[in-house]
């Protein structure tokens, strides 16, 4: 009797229950549900790692104020929230339409997202959908995609903005952002990421940007670095190299931390797709492997100044996490843990030496991004070939060639046209007395004096 009275309160329980699940599977034709869920997770991945990216903008400002002297911080702080604010306007007026040339921002603004142009259907058919099918299926909404991309934009901004720092006005250089955000950085991901040539004809590999953000960054940095010359007593006779401290370790270090976990969504969310277990164990792998790779760089870092140097170098151990982090960029997914700490102790490698060979060509890189994101990000898009069957030799190598001569060389040319014209460095007096009082008129630690 007590047993059933349990049985009856058990049903009595459940009965709502039952009725709500019939209610839903009334209200929804089969397949519906599915369908709304991957939509929901696909747009959910972008939104989050969209946001995670989005932080590196911090990222990249507290290890640029930390890394310049005092004097400078302002000027860093003010170039780094303008540069994003620019790329954000500008690759929604240019930048995106180029980039993915069948899309249009104006087109897929309803509630299921809509059209999602060359991205959308390279997507789609990636994940084994047919091409011709894809108006049947809403695959994330385009807003997460528009906002996704980006972000990866205006990182390729940020990276030029350290390399240059404490000598370079502050106008031409946003100049050169609207150029580079507008125009540059989408006509070459276009070339991959849009559907492009280096995609069809190469068969390249980039999974979320070796080449196509990082080494882009640095090869427009590189190109101003040389016009724009060394800081004011950086090199002096006979190939001497003089040391200029950064201002705060502390915010280096902060930053380098910030980067570290905004790279969780630039990698995992390059993944593009949420929506089955498969994708979810794949975001988790290149989780993995990118934290994986950040340590192997930090770690050889490390060890390799204590070795060459005799003391560690705290500024070398943080770029070393961070070519790290460059180097497994270019495929996250399909190394094992072990391999993605060694392609990210390479990286490691490529700093400890990378920063004296720019020393030796006196090309004046402040925060050491031309080592970190150009070169790491060249052997990363080449580590390819050692975890993806799928990667060729010349598949990778003639796209690295081809972004970069196009990068920089219009990259030169659009700083030579700003030197000619607007001048792109500060005068002497600017220079010592600081960039955050000639420029901007006011400092960043004003109660310590000038640095």
């Amino acid at each position: 009797m007590k047993l059933l009275g349990l049985a009856g309160a058990a049903l009595l329980v459940a009965t709502p229950l039952l009725a709500q699940d019939a209610a839903v599977e009334a209200a929804a034709p089969t397949g519906e549900a599915a369908e709304h869920t991957v939509f929901i997770f696909n747009s959910l991945l972008f939104l989050i790692g969209g946001f995670l990216v989005f932080w590196m903008a911090a990222g990249f400002a507290m290890l640029e104020a930390g890394l310049v002297r005092s004097k400078n911080v302002t000027m860093q702080l003010t170039k780094n929230i303008a540069l994003f604010s620019l790329a954000a306007i500008m690759y929604y007026l240019i930048g995106y339409n180029l980039m993915y040339p069948l899309g249009n921002w104006s087109i897929g603004t309803d509630e299921t997202g809509g059209y999602l142009g060359a991205f959308g259907v390279a997507v789609l058919e990636a994940v084994g959908i047919a091409a011709e099918d894809a108006d049947d299926l809403s695959y994330a909404s385009t807003g997460s995609d528009f906002f996704f991309q980006l972000m990866f934009c205006a990182t390729t901004a940020s990276i030029v903005s350290g390399t240059l720092a404490e000598r370079i006005k502050l106008w031409p250089f946003l100049v050169f952002t609207i150029i580079l955000t507008g125009l540059i950085y989408p006509i070459q991901a276009s070339w991959k990421w849009g559907g492009g040539f280096l995609d069809s004809q190469f068969g390249f590999l980039d999974f979320a940007g070796s080449t196509v953000v990082h080494s882009v960054g640095g090869w427009a940095a590189l190109a101003g670095a040389i016009l724009l010359g060394a800081r004011k007593g950086k090199y002096g006779a006979n190939g001497q190299v003089n040391p200029i401290l950064g201002s705060n370790l502390a915010l280096a270090t902060l930053g380098t931390f910030i980067l570290w976990l905004g790279w969780f969504g630039f990698n995992g969310g390059s993944q593009l797709a949420m929506g089955t277990v498969g994708d979810v164990a794949d975001v988790s792998r290149i989780f993995a492997n990118t934290n994986a790779a950040a340590a192997g760089g930090a770690v050889v870092a490390l060890l390799l100044t204590q070795l060459v140097y005799g003391k560690v170098d705290l500024t070398m151990v943080l770029n070393g996490a961070l070519a790290g982090l460059v180097s497994i960029t270019a495929e996250p997914l399909t190394p094992t843990l072990g391999m993605a700490t060694l392609i990210g102790g390479v990286g490691g490698v490529i700093v400890v030496f990378g920063v004296p060979f720019l020393d030796k060509l006196k090309i004046d890189d402040v925060v050491g991004a031309i080592p970190v994101h150009l070169f790491a990000g060249i052997w990363g898009t080449l580590a390819v070939l050692l975890t993806n069957s799928d990667a060729t030799f010349m598949g990778q190598l003639m796209p690295i060639i081809i972004v970069g001569v196009f990068v920089f060389v219009v990259s030169f040319v659009v700083w030579t046209i700003l030197k000619a014209t607007m001048g792109i460095r500060v005068d002497e007096e600017a220079e010592v007395n600081g960039l955050d009082m000639a420029e901007l008129g006011m400092e960043a630690y004003p109660e310590f004096g000038k640095g």
